[in-house]
Order: structure tokens, then C-alpha cells, then sequence
């Protein structure tokens, strides 16, 4: 039975993705695309395992036969979906748009409660492009 772990998908310094794993220090990839850093991901796990098992160590990633669970921080996820007008997306949902451009870069500390409204509002754009038809 594969272990269910959490990855949490960010915009890394360089442009590209980076990926890491709050639960288990240490453990990060990244790469030019989001497919990339993932499997880089894949590959850091299982290397992480091989040592520890080699070592006698914990083996809390159980040899690297993982499930993980893609996250996005918001630095993440307006670099995957670009899609997003920043500045239109908080109008929306009624944050300030220029304290919406310093999340969607890094540059702003975000409580848990603003990170729930903004991936509501994104959500509920979600449900009424399900509606769009041509």
C-alpha cells in the first residue's frame, strides 16, 4: 500500500517549479516545467528512501512507493495558470488588487483564512466556466 504524502508546488527563484515536502525535511526538486520538477520529485523520494534503507534509518517515504498530493502555494499556482488577470481575479473576490499581485509573487505574507477565500473564488470561477457554452 502506497503512502499518501503532501507536495506543495511553488514558483522557484529561477522562473522555473520548484516541489517540497512539509512533512519531511529535505525532500525538493524542481525543474523548468511543472511536469519536470514532478518528476524530479519522484526521483529525490526514492533516492531519499534508498539512503535510509541503506543506512538503517526510518523509512517514513515506504521505499519511495508514494501517493502524493499536489498542493499549489499561490506563487505556484498563478505560474501554472497564468490564465488569471491578478488584478481582475481579486476584483472578483474582493481583495485589494495590489496586495493580490505581492501574493501572487511572494512578496506578502497570506493567512490561511486569505488563501481559503482566494481558492474559493477561484473555485467558484471554475463552476461558472462550467457553464460557458458556444
Amino acid at each position: 500500500m502506497k503512502t499518501k504524502i503532501e507536495a506543495v508546488i511553488e514558483r522557484a527563484s529561477d522562473g522555473g517549479y520548484g516541489i517540497y515536502l512539509p512533512a519531511i525535511v529535505g525532500v525538493t526538486a524542481t525543474g523548468s516545467t511543472e511536469s519536470e520538477a514532478k518528476d524530479n520529485l519522484l526521483d529525490a523520494i526514492k533516492e531519499v528512501a534508498d539512503y535510509r534503507k541503506e543506512m538503517n534509518l526510518p523509512d517514513d517515504l515506504n521505499g519511495g512507493e508514494v501517493s502524493i498530493e499536489y498542493k499549489y502555494d499561490l506563487t505556484g499556482f498563478f505560474k501554472a495558470y497564468d490564465v488569471f488577470d491578478v488584478s481582475s481575479l481579486a476584483h472578483r473576490i474582493g481583495i485589494n488588487s495590489s496586495l493580490m499581485r505581492r501574493y501572487k509573487t511572494g512578496r506578502a505574507y497570506i493567512s490561511q483564512t486569505q488563501k481559503n477565500r482566494i481558492e474559493n473564488g477561484i473555485h467558484d470561477v471554475a463552476r461558472q466556466l462550467l457553464t460557458v457554452k458556444f
